[in-house]
């Protein structure tokens, strides 16, 4: 295009320069004029090819139109060239350059995406502006002009022809821009201006051939400058052929629909004045001119309610209607768009998928109104965090997705920020409530172009699937080994909150229960030993949390931490823990007894305060312990929520002495990035791999191989879940520190634990 825009400059510049009455100046209108219709018709025929569907044959009527440029050029140059003298008028020349308003007619009646009936509109508001256009021409120019004249009827119409299908071109041009989706009009504007430009000339060179029966140098400089625009309108198009499906067009603004019948308001007080001293009937001419004008206001006043309800009704489809956000529709759409674009743009799109834990508790407790008022919360508090650039969607249920497009936040940003929206309290019937989501994140780079929309929604999907799985929510990446879990067993073994619980009848009364429980100190702790494989030495201890219920027995923490989350009891329940295990300890560490450190589990939360280290090493002072009577296990799912707070988090404990432990290992995913971002002292295999390992060559195999890990990263291994002697035998045999099971103790609390440690380890001289 930069050496089409140069030739224009030196072709206007000879064309304006040049005396226009000569021989030479009239080849070079026509040399440049050819060329330029050339190129552009050939460019209409490349944006043909790269199309598809509907776009494609916009362009077929498009380049016929031109290639009767090019013809009309050619005749006139060898007119001009062999023959020395300019072509009768009419000639075939004058048919061929009349072709291009009618295949723009033909375009916009295919360029409409509705019925037959429908596409005939665009052939219909042509008519009527040519029409009027024509009447008030005719009144006020062409009638005298003809009178004066002796030109047949051909020369007369196409005389005539030419400023109607300009007018008509001109207006089909306008509605076709007014009506393309903003983001995809680039080539569109540039075609539609080049015709009104060519237009525009056209009247130019009439008018100065009518006042001076002379050439318009003005006229070729504009007719050459609308042929370039509507070329690189059709290069651009050809070059990135736009998706049919992700483009839509947008309806007419109302001010539009008034262009069509603006002319008739024009025709009929030019016709009012034209025939009034002509008819001796003047009261029939004015009521016939008022019926005419009141049919017209009424027309369009009905057919812009028509079209605001129209649109109401389509806006309606593409939103939920509770919470005001698009729906799956409109989100689909804008990722098909997205996903279109970012081949192009070179720029990654990310689907992020949340599901509300515990939801159905909400309505099954506390109504459907309050679950209605929760949802309604949550879109309000989606919008309000993610970037206006992005798209948030409501897919149905207590189900949201936000579409990620390429900006200044990353999408684990973005992700990471949701998930700290929700740490505070939603307000349902007079409750205060704490929700949590779980998240899924499943992000299309820019460079692999073989991401189809639907695999980012399936990947978005998978990586929610293993959110809930955790038990714990927060969010996960997408990662290929997450194909391995089945999404459709997750239903039988996982609640909506990922974990197995209580019914969600008794919730609320459990609820207060709990409630008193903490306030009346009435939570428990028991305590499981760790042995030392090779002396048998109890070397720590892991306290587990229980709750000794009046009814119910003792109640372990998968069967009431969804209501600790869920109601804001975290804080309050890790400080518990946090005093009663240190307090424990406190009688056994030291004080003739081996040092026996006490390991305490932390809720995810947790794992996000700045000040733990600080409020670990307060309750330590008063109890006047070491740093190194506490080692904290971290479940490695916990860590998923937000990375980049919980590296801080650990960095600041292990600075204060504490000694940090990997809890779980390879119970989640991302596993090996976490050895090597965080720093941890201590890492405990998870039992799924420990249980099976006597009877599966493949468990044995992850053992041994995860034991020599931590030998190589210098960090202590714990194996969960030893329950019988040949598993200690081979763990010792794989080189494993420590162990942890039923064979060696059950959990028990703390009376009997000292009496435990007293039996095996030896005192201290």
């Amino acid at each position: 295009m930069c050496a089409a825009a140069v030739a224009f400059a030196v072709f206007a510049y000879l064309v304006i320069s040049g005396d226009r009455h000569t021989a030479a100046a009239r080849l070079t209108n026509d040399i440049g004029l050819t060329v330029f219709s050339g190129f552009a018709c050939l460019v209409a025929v490349a944006a043909y090819r790269a199309n598809r569907g509907r776009r494609r044959r916009i362009w077929l009527p498009l380049a016929i139109g031109m290639a009767g440029w090019v013809v009309g050029n050619l005749i006139l140059l060898y007119h001009h060239a062999v023959l020395g003298a300019p072509p009768p008028f009419p000639s075939v020349a004058d048919a061929a350059f009349l072709l291009l308003p009618c295949t723009v007619v033909i375009a916009s009646i295919w360029a409409v995406r509705a019925d037959r009936m429908s596409a005939l509109r665009p052939l219909l508001d042509g008519v009527i502006i040519a029409s009027a256009l024509f009447l008030v021409c005719w009144v006020l120019v062409l009638e005298d002009l003809f009178a004066s004249t002796n030109s047949s009827w051909v020369v007369t119409a196409v005389s005539v022809a030419f400023p109607i299908s300009d007018v008509v071109m001109v207006t089909l041009a306008v509605l076709t821009v007014s009506s393309t989706v903003p983001g995809g009009r680039q080539a569109i504007v540039l075609v539609c201006t080049g015709l009104i430009i060519v237009a525009v000339a056209d009247s130019i060179w009439i008018y100065v051939l009518a006042q001076s029966n002379s050439t318009s140098p003005v006229a070729v400089v504009c007719w050459a400058a609308g042929l370039l625009l509507f070329s690189a309108g059709a290069l651009i198009d050809a070059r990135k052929p736009s998706s049919a499906r992700a483009r839509n067009r947008q309806p007419l603004a109302d001010p539009l629909l008034w262009l069509p019948y603006s002319p008739l308001v024009a025709a009929v007080v030019v016709g009012l004045i034209d025939l009034w001293p002509m008819t001796s009937d003047k009261p029939v001419l004015i009521a016939a001119s008022v019926l005419v004008m009141a049919a017209l206001v009424r027309q369009l006043i009905v057919l812009i309610q028509n079209r605001r309800l129209l649109f109401d009704l389509a806006a309606q489809t593409r939103r939920d209607p509770l919470t005001g956000l698009g729906n799956r529709l409109m989100f689909n759409d804008h990722l098909d768009a997205a996903i279109q674009s970012r081949v192009d743009d070179q720029l990654p799109v990310a689907v992020l998928a949340l599901d509300l834990d515990d939801f159905k508790m909400v309505n099954d407790n506390l109504g459907h109104p309050s679950g209605d008022e929760l949802l309604i919360d949550v879109a309000s508090r989606l919008k309000s965090t993610v970037p206006a650039e992005h798209t948030v969607a409501r897919l149905g249920g207590d189900e949201f997705a936000v579409l990620i497009r390429s900006g200044p936040q990353s999408a684990t940003t973005i992700a990471e920020t949701i998930i700290e929206a929700f740490d505070a309290p939603f307000s349902l019937n007079s409750e205060k409530v704490f929700i949590h989501p779980s998240v899924g994140l499943a992000i299309a780079p820019a460079d692999e172009s073989d991401v189809t929309a639907d695999d980012l929604l399936q990947q978005a999907d998978i990586a929610l699937y293993a959110a809930k799985r955790t038990g714990i929510g927060g969010v996960q990446t997408f990662s290929a080994d997450m194909r391995q879990v089945s999404a459709l067993d997750l239903p039988q073994r996982w609640s909506d909150s990922g974990r197995v619980r209580l019914p969600a009848s008794p919730g609320v009364q459990l609820l207060g229960q709990l409630r008193r429980a903490i306030s009346d100190s009435e939570l428990k702790l028991v305590y499981q030993p760790k042995v030392l494989l090779a002396t048998g030495e109890i070397v720590g201890v892991e306290a587990l949390l229980r709750w000794p219920h009046p009814e119910l027995g003792l109640l372990t923490p998968s069967e009431f931490l969804p209501l600790i989350r869920r109601n804001g009891l975290i804080g309050s329940v890790t400080d518990t823990v946090l005093k009663q295990a240190i307090q424990d300890a406190s009688t056994w560490f030291g004080a003739g007894y081996r040092n026996v450190p006490v390991a305490i589990n932390l809720f995810a939360p947790s794992l996000t305060d700045v000040d733990l280290a600080d409020r670990i090493g307060a309750i330590l002072a008063q109890h006047a312990l070491p740093a190194s009577a506490l080692t904290v296990e971290i479940t490695e799912q916990m860590l998923l929520s937000n990375m980049s707070r919980t590296e801080v988090v650990i960095d600041r404990l292990r600075k204060s002495g504490l000694r940090v432990s990997i809890d779980d290992f390879g119970s989640g995913y991302s596993t090996m990035s976490y050895l090597r971002d965080l720093p941890v002292d201590e890492l405990k295999l998870d039992q799924e791999f420990v249980l099976p390992m006597m009877h599966s060559p493949r468990a044995a195999a992850i053992v041994q191989s995860v034991i020599n890990l931590t030998h190589a990263l210098n960090i202590v291994s714990v194996a969960e879940g030893v329950e019988d002697a040949a598993t200690a035998r081979q763990l010792s045999a794989y080189g494993c520190d420590i162990g942890q099971g039923f064979y060696f103790a059950k959990p028990m609390f703390a009376e009997s634990l000292r009496t435990l440690i007293d039996s095996r380890n030896p005192q201290r001289p």
